[in-house]
């Protein structure tokens, strides 16, 4: 053999030993996504992209599609420091609940969380104190808030224009209805909301009651806030909805299920999140090129004013994760600039990062992100910071009093009058950590 093809032979033999040592290293990380309309099939799609990229392997994990048995589930694996799970999707008002559990991940992102929202980034971080910034335990994926979806086509046939008032919206819902129905469109409702007793109901409960100046249940001092003549008035309000522009099934109704009423051209308005608009837009929508998006309507009386619960999603690392730096990597790729871009102009889903809302192309596709930009920047937060550990509680314990009063087993005001007490015992006298 010559010198040449020794050394040829001795590159291909060292070639070969390397891809089987690569082979050999290959790991295997598991990521547990959501699956509400794209989010589960966009998941799949950027986790097989990222295991290509680095010649890992990427396992996605089903899980329920309803928030808080995801929650539940969460907490049972995390509780028993399994690794059976690397990767987890939390809500955005899970970091506090789940951070004891979770990685710190400042220290993988070499200042990459800079270029998200600020105000996500204090959402997802624990422990931060003066000259501390405290642990980053989640990174922003997409942003939320809530907002009203409606057929531009039989507002127009009606001669009605975009609600700005809860009042407004109830009347217009009832006139369309009425005619369509008249008409031969039995099937037609109204309105379609979350209407379940779960956290969705808490969502759409805070922006009644905060669209009506009656405070946001708990108030940023720790006070219980929610017993007061306006929130009994948006809770009487939302509950005149039920059998008349909403159907009664409302009440068992999450996302999804609203999704495809309005979806099968069988409502006029629909509350959801953002990610509501790229199905109505595919080729096989009913009511495609027929929809519009705009603000949730305001509340009557002094401080009336529209209001968007804040939603997201965030992607975080266990703890128990035998392969902590690769699911880092992952996670640092999952809520890229690219993919975060595919993820807006393929499912609607809103960037955490602010430069993507200047992108011309996310901005002709969903024309409602730069339009409805203040929604977005202005969106209420839920009492998570200052309830901590004890949000769990009292949501629950809010969505079960909105949900009495709207299935009618209980008045507006003897709902809150128990919802207050048992949230001042939660409180602990106003010191909730």
């Amino acid at each position: 053999m010559t010198p040449t093809a020794r050394r040829i032979s001795q590159g291909l033999a060292a070639l070969a030993s390397g891809l089987m040592l690569g082979l050999a290293q290959a790991e295997s990380i598991k990521i547990s996504c959501g699956s509400v309309g794209q989010e589960l099939e966009l998941c799949k799609q950027a986790a097989e992209q990222w295991a290509r990229k680095t010649g890992h392997t990427v396992q996605v994990v089903a899980t329920p599609n309803d928030a808080s048995e995801r929650l539940a589930l969460f907490q049972q694996v995390l509780s028993a420091g399994s690794d059976k799970i690397d990767v987890f999707q939390v809500d955005v008002v899970w970091p506090g609940l789940l951070a004891a559990h979770l990685l710190d991940l400042r220290p993988f992102m070499h200042g990459v969380e800079k270029q998200h929202f600020p105000s996500f980034i204090a959402n997802n971080t624990v422990g931060a104190r003066e000259g501390k910034p405290g642990r980053l335990v989640a990174m922003p994926w997409f942003a939320n808030a809530g907002l009203l979806f409606y057929r531009k086509d039989l507002l127009d046939k009606h001669g009605l224009k975009v609600p700005l008032t809860w009042d407004e919206l109830t009347a217009g819902a009832r006139k369309v209805m009425q005619a369509e129905r008249a008409a031969g469109n039995e099937r037609l409702w109204g309105y379609v909301w979350q209407g379940r007793a779960y956290e969705g109901l808490s969502c759409n409960a805070l922006e009644w009651l905060v669209s009506h100046g009656a405070g946001t249940v708990v108030d940023a001092d720790g006070r219980v806030s929610v017993r007061n003549a306006q929130a009994a008035l948006a809770l009487k309000t939302a509950a005149g909805w039920v059998g008349t522009i909403s159907p009664t099934a409302v009440l068992n109704y999450a996302e999804e299920e609203a999704r495809g009423v309005f979806q099968a051209g069988n409502a006029v308005f629909m509350r959801n999140w953002p990610y509501a608009w790229a199905p109505a837009q595919g080729p096989e929508s009913t009511i495609r090129g027929k929809v519009g998006v705009a603000v949730l309507p305001r509340g009557s009386g002094a401080g009336g004013r529209p209001a968007a619960t804040l939603g997201g999603e965030s992607l975080a690392v266990s703890k128990y994760s035998r392969h902590p730096a690769l699911a880092t990597d992952l996670v640092l790729y999952m809520t890229s600039a690219a993919v975060q871009k595919e993820r807006a102009l393929t499912g609607s889903f809103n960037p955490t990062l602010p430069a993507l809302y200047r992108d011309a192309e996310i901005a002709r596709v969903n024309p409602f992100m730069a339009e409805l930009a203040d929604t977005f920047t202005n969106a209420v937060a839920r009492p998570t910071a200052i309830s901590g550990p004890r949000y769990n509680q009292v949501s629950n314990q809010f969505w079960n009093a909105a949900h009495e009063v709207l299935s009618g087993r209980s008045a507006p005001d003897d709902a809150l009058t128990r919802l207050e007490a048992t949230l001042q015992r939660l409180s602990r006298g106003g010191k909730w950590n």
